[in-house]
């Protein structure tokens, strides 16, 4: 599936209209303001049309749009030229996604953009290579997917990595084919690892934990189940991979604010930037298949300390009522109390689900970053397991530096409101952007590529649904 839908998009996500920004309310222009005259296309000269096809060819597959070069763009017929510069503008700038195509909790939209103006404004000052240069996201986040994705590109051109053969878990003092075979493998991606030695030796157990690290697993240092089927990932799929990422990153606005805090789903874990880069970071618990979190963004305008946890009605019926009736006493045990004869609360206080801190932020999906009494799940490397909000390993830190300068909330102020117990609302003197994220592959910032599960199953669904655009948009073309 991954296949196909990069591959079909090699000229075909030239033809892609621009996504459609949400929510943004249907305006009509005032009869009085003329509606401003369309900007035709530009007349390129000779050069410039030559000079924008080499562009073309090369930026399709430096931006993770194609698997494998797109037939080369002819500088003759230079209108088709144009419009094909456009459109690969618009896949570059915003995606290439329908508003229909966005399924609900996807919660994030790129901004509507229009590419002719700038693109005009760059022939006229004869400036293409300029325009094209600042056309994708402008964040080290994308600058390093795609250094990946030209570095792993090489891998699979020089035949990938080879696959390991199953059998009894590798570890310290094993010696071998299967040890000669995970040097080269683990060396493919790590410079570091000796190719040479049959023996599993020191060395080679702090390789192992330096892949586990970049896999999301525990580094143990030893070859089980899990490593090995993170190893045997065909280096093919992790182009994919950094492929299908990369369009997400097309998603968020070119302006994303200095200040702001980021949840990585897929990783289940937040940090804490300013600008680009990190200032505080923390495990998290996210949501179980199922139970997905949603990517979106919003604002954090305050803080609840010593919440309450209103009970949504799916939990209370799914699971709390049923609880309640194997096991009468529950509720009370438990701090729940009932209201209206139907809704749950469960009541501030150490046992409450959403622990001392609620971190409150408008969204669609009633979701939010809380405090929890359950700590044991952070530590573990397999972290999605809660209802869709986002659990937080160091609420108190994160409150205390959200709260920061505002001299009623001193770090003092915030322990003695805790400790009373009483529930209050701190509403923050500067508020906080914050975005809920699926990176399923990322950059560190050495440069190495991390990857994760895809859990939800999100970069498959997307593959599908470029997928079946761009068969549309053929078809409509013929």
């Amino acid at each position: 599936m991954m296949a196909t839908w990069l591959a079909s998009v090699a000229p075909a996500a030239a033809q892609l209209a621009p996504p459609v920004a949400v929510p943004v309310p249907a305006q009509t222009a005032p009869a009085t303001v003329p509606m401003a005259p369309a900007v035709p296309l530009p007349t390129l000269t000779e050069a410039q049309a030559t000079q924008l096809a080499a562009l073309l060819g090369k930026d399709t597959m430096a931006q993770g749009l194609a698997l494998t070069p797109p037939p080369a763009a002819t500088a003759e017929a230079r209108d088709a030229l144009v419009r094909e510069a456009l459109d690969h503008a618009r896949a570059v700038h915003a995606g290439r996604l329908d508003e229909s195509d966005f399924q609900r909790d996807w919660g994030l939209r790129p901004p509507v953009y229009d590419p002719l103006p700038g693109f005009a404004d760059a022939v006229k000052r004869d400036r293409i290579a300029a325009w094209f240069a600042a056309l994708p996201p402008p964040y080290a986040g994308y600058d390093g997917l795609k250094q990946g994705l030209d570095r792993y590109r090489g891998i699979a051109a020089s035949a990938g990595w080879p696959m390991l053969a199953a059998g009894p878990d590798l570890g310290f003092g094993a010696t071998g084919a299967r040890v000669v075979a995970l040097r080269e493998r683990l060396a493919v991606e790590d410079k570091d690892v000796a190719t040479t030695g049959t023996t599993f030796d020191a060395p080679l157990v702090e390789a192992v934990r330096r892949a586990q690290r970049r896999y999301g697993l525990n580094p143990t240092g030893t070859v089980s189940t899990q490593t090995l089927a993170a190893l045997n990932v065909p280096t093919a799929a992790r182009v994919r991979q950094i492929m299908a990422n990369m369009e997400r990153w097309r998603w968020l606005p070119q302006d994303l604010p200095k200040d702001r805090i980021q949840v990585n789903i897929a990783a289940a874990v937040l940090t804490v930037f300013d600008g680009d880069a990190p200032v505080m970071s923390m495990r998290a618990v996210t949501g179980r298949p199922g139970d997905e979190t949603p990517m979106l963004s919003s604002t954090i305008h305050s803080i609840v300390i010593n919440p309450p946890w209103n009970v949504p009605t799916s939990i209370a019926t799914k699971e709390l009522w049923p609880k309640q009736k194997r096991d009468p006493g529950y509720f009370k045990r438990n701090g729940f109390r009932v209201i209206d004869g139907t809704r749950l609360q469960q009541v501030a206080g150490d046992q409450s689900a959403l622990g001392r801190f609620k971190f409150d932020f408008d969204n669609a999906f009633s979701v939010y970053l809380h405090d929890t009494p359950s700590r044991a799940k952070f530590a573990s490397f397999s972290r999605l397991a809660s209802h869709g909000c986002v659990r937080l390993e160091k609420p108190a830190d994160l409150a205390q530096l959200l709260l920061k300068g505002d001299p009623t909330w001193t770090p003092e102020a915030i322990d003695a409101a805790v400790a009373k117990g009483d529930t209050v609302r701190a509403r923050l003197t500067k508020p906080v952007s914050v975005y809920l994220l699926y990176w399923t592959a990322f950059a560190s910032g050495s440069g190495q590529m991390n990857f994760r599960d895809d859990p939800y199953g999100w970069d498959g669904t997307l593959a599908a649904k470029i997928e079946a655009r761009s068969a549309r948009q053929a078809l409509a073309s013929r």
